[in-house]
């Protein structure tokens, strides 16, 4: 046994890099769990909890990630020399990289493991202590598929759903495919159980996620799978929102655009990453598509969804890349226009083709272009927003997406679009009429910033409506630890407070 009736050791898992590894790190937190370890008490920094285990699970994808590594581990290191029996582990990308050579440079660190085996972390703990020195273990290939291990979900109204991992493509910057191996397809009768038994626990959203969606069937002689899950998952009973990332605009089919536009239940909601406007860059990158097709993917999309959404990726300063280059991206930025962007300095990743090209381009002047990008992107994105005021929305109450609500009497979460929006509450709610995590609240956009919307129009007097959901229902079960009710279990995401939201009046 890992942990004793009496004394259960606790655990924090502190996560960096994608949705994969927000992913991942529920599956650790589940396994954790199934071995008798019990989250550490707060929602602050791991350093302030004492847990007894702190798991990371790191991102190899940014130029700083073994120094944040690092960082953190040096952090920790005098934590641990103060707590007798604290034990650290290190897995995700970063470690599967770096091997043994995290232990080498911060030898206070236990454990070890790979993206192919988190399955063994309880293992490695228990073995760590037995043994009083580090392990690592990091396989090769994947041996355990992720979907069938335990999983403590984050959320009571929201839920990630693997439908494939790894990566078939060869993108010179990337270095996903050498970390995470090739892809691999669940069944879609796996997916679709999953995707039900998240449901049955009360969430009402569901995200399905894989490298690149648009390849997934390709395993298993079916080109058109996606498309076919999206249309199956628009028949699972309860379930409001599907949304998914990340397609690749080489694979994006027109099949696909033709089931997010006729099943209800998906949203009107894309993530397609350009990286590049030049098509020489995007050569270079070896990406198998040019500007005129991802722009035509575009057209595609909002002609079948009009109020579509469309975000991206972009990365400045790929090696070789000239301001003729640059000027190329700025234009396929500007006739896209993103609601929003993930916009990426280049960095170097060892063992990667794009390391190693020639022309790598000075930092000031990736730093210059970088911000100039930053400045289209904010003035687009504004305009894209100011359209929505007057827009009614139905806004999924999320937890924690509104840092200033408490101070702003407001509320927030996610349209269907997935924009984010602050809601003001209409004056002297009670308690019990207050929307909760996982309730929909309907209400009119009255104004639109680069980054979210306002919706105001309750405390004005004007549109207010509060849909109760099951996923509020589970919300609040998980918060009081009841198991009653309808008969379904509460979501296991105890990561996430699920509390009532606090009104403050001027």
């Amino acid at each position: 046994m890992t942990a004793t009736a009496s004394a259960p050791r606790t655990y924090v898992v502190r996560t960096m890099g994608c949705q994969m590894n927000v992913h991942d790190s529920e599956r650790l937190a589940g396994m954790l769990e199934t071995a008798g370890y019990v989250p550490a008490d707060g929602h602050t920094d791991a350093l302030e909890q004492g847990a007894d285990v702190v798991v990371i699970n790191t991102c190899s994808v940014r130029e700083n990630a073994a120094s944040r590594l690092f960082g953190n581990l040096g952090q920790l290191a005098s934590v641990k020399r103060s707590r007798p029996g604290m034990q650290i582990a290190v897995g995700g990308c970063l470690a599967q990289q770096m091997r043994d050579g995290i232990v080498d440079k911060a030898p206070w660190v236990d454990v070890v493991f790979g993206t192919h085996n988190l399955d063994v972390l309880p293992t490695l703990l228990e073995r760590a202590r037995h043994n009083a020195e580090a392990q690592v273990e990091i396989e090769e290939s994947l041996k355990v598929f992720p979907s069938t291990l335990p999983t403590k979900r984050e959320s009571a109204y929201a839920g990630w759903v693997s439908i494939s991992v790894g990566c078939n493509n060869t993108c010179t910057f990337c270095i996903v495919p050498h970390l995470r191996g090739k892809e691999r397809d669940r069944r879609p009768g796996d997916v679709l159980a999953e995707v039900e038994a998240v449901v049955a626990q009360g969430a009402v959203e569901v995200t399905l996620l894989g490298q690149n969606v648009n390849s997934y069937g390709v395993g298993f002689g079916d080109r058109g799978a996606f498309a076919k899950l999206l249309r199956a998952c628009g028949h699972v009973e309860g379930l409001e929102r599907v949304r998914f990332t990340s397609p690749h605009p080489a694979a994006f089919t027109d099949d696909v655009i033709e089931a997010m536009a006729q099943t209800p239940n998906v949203m009107p909601q894309l993530h397609m990453p350009l990286q590049s406007g030049s098509d020489r860059v995007l050569r270079a990158m070896r990406r198998s598509y040019r500007s005129a097709k991802f722009l035509g993917i575009l057209d595609r999309v909002r002609a079948a969804i009009p109020d579509a959404a469309i975000s991206t990726d972009i990365i400045v300063g790929f090696p070789g890349e000239t301001e003729e280059d640059f000027g190329a991206t700025l234009d396929v930025v500007e006739a896209s226009r993103f609601a929003s962007a993930f916009t990426f300095q280049y960095s170097p990743r060892p063992g990667t083709p794009a390391a190693d090209l020639p022309d790598q381009v000075p930092a000031d002047v990736v730093a210059d272009r970088y911000q100039r990008l930053l400045a289209l992107q904010e003035r687009i994105s504004t305009q894209e927003n100011e359209r929505q005021v007057g827009r009614t929305v139905e806004v999924l109450v999320a937890d924690g997406e509104g840092r200033k609500d408490g101070a702003t009497s407001r509320i927030s979460g996610r349209a269907a679009d997935n924009r984010l929006v602050h809601v003001a509450l209409p004056e002297d709610l009670t308690e019990a009429e207050l929307p909760r995590p996982g309730d929909m609240v309907t209400a009119t956009i009255t104004h639109g910033a680069p980054h979210h919307l306002v919706a105001d129009s309750p405390a004005l007097g004007g549109t207010y409506a509060l849909r109760r959901t099951r996923a509020g229902d589970a919300g609040e079960r998980a918060r009081r630890g009841d198991h009653d009710h309808d008969g379904a279990e509460p979501a296991p995401g105890g990561a996430v407070t699920l509390g009532m939201p606090s009104l403050r009046r001027a």
